[in-house]
C-alpha cells in the first residue's frame, strides 16, 4: 500500500511517499480502507519536533512511528475474528491516537478504540475531521469550561478547525458567542452562528472588561494574563496550546483567585472519556447543529503541500488528505 513515511523532524520535506506492506487485521481489529484523513495544526507542530520535551513520547532523534496521521474515515475492508460491532463494508471514522498511521491507504484500528459508524449526514471528508476539532472543543467548553446556557463565551481563532467547531458547540449549549478572526473570515463565523464577531486587526477583545465567562483561545495567541481583565468574576481561560506561562498560570490559579487558567491534552485523556465525548458529539451532528468546514483537500502525495499551507496560518476549518485521489 502507499503511505507517507516520516523521515525525521523539520520542514515538510521530511515526508516521503513510498510503498509498505499492506496491513492485516488482528483478531480484535478492523482493517479500514481510508477515503479521507485529517491534517491538523497539531500534526504540523509535531513535525517540527518542538518543544523538545515532546520527543520523549514520539522519538528523540527521529519519529518512533514512521507513518503519522490520526484522524480517518473510510470503509471496513476486513475484520478480525473477535470483532462483533462492525462488519465488512461499514462506513467508519475515528481517531487512531496511539498508533497513528492514517497518512496511508489503509489503517488498522482496535474495535474498542476511537472508532464509530459515520453519521448519515456526513461525508468522508467531514467525518475524518470530526474528532480533532469536535472532541477537543467539546472537552474544553464542557469539561474545562463547564459551559451553561446564557453564558458569554469568546472563541479566539474562530475560523480554524477547533474554532469553527467551538462556535457551533457553544451555540448548541445556549451560550452567547463572540468569535475572533480575521476580516476575511467574518462572514463564515457569522454563518456558523456567532452572535458577535471581532476582527482582531481592528479591535482588542481583552479590553472588554468583565465580559466573558469563558475565553477559549484555540490558537494560543493571547495569554491568561492578557485575558484576565476580560473574564467575569469566576471566568475561565482555556487553551490547547501549552507553554510555560500557561503552565504557571494554571498552577497559580488552581490555588489563588477566582478566575482560572486551564489546559487539557485531549488526546491523552483515558479512552473511555474520549469515547463518551465522541458519543455526545455524534448526537450533536445528528441533530443538525454542527457542520464541518473543509478548506482544502490534497492527494496523498501532496501531504507536504498540505503542511506548508497550514504553516501559513490562514486555513479556514479543516484540511483533508485523500489517499484514493
Amino acid at each position: 500500500m502507499r503511505a507517507i513515511i516520516t523521515t525525521g523532524y523539520g520542514s515538510p520535506e521530511i515526508f516521503k511517499i513510498g510503498k509498505v506492506a499492506k496491513l492485516t487485521a488482528k483478531p480484535n481489529e478492523l482493517l479500514i480502507k481510508i477515503h479521507a484523513s485529517s491534517v491538523t495544526k497539531a500534526d504540523t507542530m509535531m513535525r517540527t519536533g518542538k518543544p523538545y520535551i515532546g520527543r520523549l513520547m514520539i522519538g528523540l532523534t527521529k519519529p518512533k512511528k514512521p507513518i503519522w496521521g490520526t484522524g480517518f474515515a473510510g470503509i471496513v475492508e476486513s475484520v478480525g475474528s473477535e470483532v462483533t460491532q462492525f462488519k465488512v463494508g461499514d462506513k467508519v471514522f475515528g481517531e487512531n491516537i496511539a498508533s497513528m498511521g492514517t497518512y496511508a491507504e489503509f489503517v488498522t484500528v482496535p474495535e474498542d478504540g476511537i472508532v464509530a459508524h459515520i453519521p448519515k449526514n456526513l461525508g468522508y471528508e467531514e467525518a475524518a475531521c470530526l474528532c480533532d476539532g469536535g472532541i477537543t472543543s467539546l472537552n474544553f467548553l464542557c469539561v474545562l469550561g463547564n459551559i451553561k446556557s446564557g453564558q458569554k463565551v469568546l472563541i479566539n481563532g474562530a475560523s480554524g478547525s477547533l474554532g469553527t467547531a467551538a462556535v457551533q458547540i457553544a451555540k448548541y449549549f445556549g451560550a452567547e458567542v463572540t468569535g475572533v478572526c480575521s476580516s476575511k473570515n467574518i462572514d463564515l463565523v457569522k454563518e456558523l452562528g456567532a452572535d458577535h464577531v471581532i476582527d482582531y486587526s481592528k479591535e482588542d477583545f481583552t479590553t472588554n472588561a468583565n465580559t466573558y465567562d469563558i475565553i477559549y483561545d484555540t490558537v494560543g495567541k493571547r495569554s491568561f494574563a492578557e485575558c484576565r481583565n476580560a473574564l467575569t468574576e469566576h471566568g475561565v481561560y482555556a487553551s490547547p496550546v501549552l507553554g510555560m506561562p500557561l503552565l504557571s498560570d494554571m498552577m497559580f490559579t488552581a490555588v489563588f483567585g477566582k478566575k482560572k487558567a486551564k489546559f487539557s491534552a485531549t488526546g491523552a485523556l483515558p479512552q473511555k472519556k474520549i469515547k463518551r465525548l465522541l458519543k455526545f458529539l455524534i448526537e450533536i451532528i445528528e441533530s443538525g447543529k454542527l457542520r464541518l468546514v473543509i478548506d482544502r483537500t490534497y492527494p496523498l502525495e501532496q501531504l507536504a503541500d498540505a503542511h506548508q499551507y497550514i504553516d501559513k496560518g490562514h486555513k479556514k476549518g479543516n484540511v483533508v488528505l485523500m489517499p484514493l485521489i
